[in-house]
């Protein structure tokens, strides 16, 4: 508990340290408050291979305004019992949300990915960590034309994404059915590649969480969440952030 402590105030630093240090430099940001829900199901065809889908409904204005629409179907192989690759496809639907848009004509876009991801659990006492590295090729919408009402054509980029999270058992033992635990995850995103204009740093995603495990079949979770964004773009000739903070509901069914 004492780890997870130290790493809990470590996350909230170093979220801490880049809010201040955007706030130093010729920076513009606005506030948004978010819903995140999300699904994830995995079917399991053997010792080795399973198949993955999750549809993720992100909402602004809490739940009013439509922010993005996120599916994602891939393929699992279980290298060893802590050591996780998976291959596949997502698609999203950005919308037009909050007071600057992410689009420059303001328009809803379309993105296209293809991805490869690995996962390593760390189990330490009850504790269990993970790390998880993700390289994602993307396809993103977009149109030249200001007048434009939907995109007419895609830009290639490039992202690395690391995520680190902790889960916490409550009962003081290695989380099993009908139990209760906290989690915590703080996730990276950066852009690379020739494509990348302003925003090399993409993402920072934070999320503290309250869950419980029903049975191996199905756990839910869900608690306070916070995204920090970069625009691709300048915004009156300045870096711009959206700072969205609300809270993430995540239900996981095995099959």
């Amino acid at each position: 508990m004492k780890r997870a402590s130290y790493l809990l105030f470590f996350i909230i630093f170093c979220n801490f340290s880049l809010l201040q240090a955007q706030a130093q430099v010729n920076r513009e940001s606005e506030n948004n408050q978010i819903g995140w829900f999300a699904l994830f199901m995995n079917y399991k065809l053997d010792d080795k291979w399973s198949l993955h889908g999750e549809f993720q409904w992100r909402r602004a204005d809490w739940i009013v305004e439509s922010q993005q629409n996120l599916y994602r179907v891939g393929v699992n192989y279980k290298l060893h019992p802590q050591v996780t690759f998976r291959a596949g496809y997502a698609f999203a639907d950005t919308y037009k949300y909050g007071k600057i848009p992410i689009s420059s004509n303001a328009i809803r876009f379309p993105e296209h990915r293809s991805y490869q991801m690995v996962t390593l659990s760390n189990p330490i006492g009850v504790v269990l960590f993970s790390h998880r590295m993700m390289l994602e090729q993307r396809w993103v919408g977009r149109s030249m034309d200001p007048n434009a009402t939907k995109a007419d054509e895609f830009v290639f980029l490039n992202r690395l994404r690391y995520m680190f999270r902790s889960d916490i058992p409550l009962k003081g033992k290695p989380l099993g059915n009908k139990d209760p635990y906290l989690a915590l995850y703080d996730e990276i995103m950066i852009g690379f590649g020739k494509n990348i204009n302003q925003n090399v740093f993409d993402q920072n995603r934070l999320g503290l969480l309250a869950g419980y495990k029903f049975s191996y079949t199905a756990r839910i979770e869900g608690g306070y969440f916070n995204q920090i964004l970069q625009f691709g773009r300048l915004v009156d000739g300045k870096n711009f952030f959206q700072h969205n903070q609300g809270f993430i509901i995540m239900t996981y069914v095995n099959l």
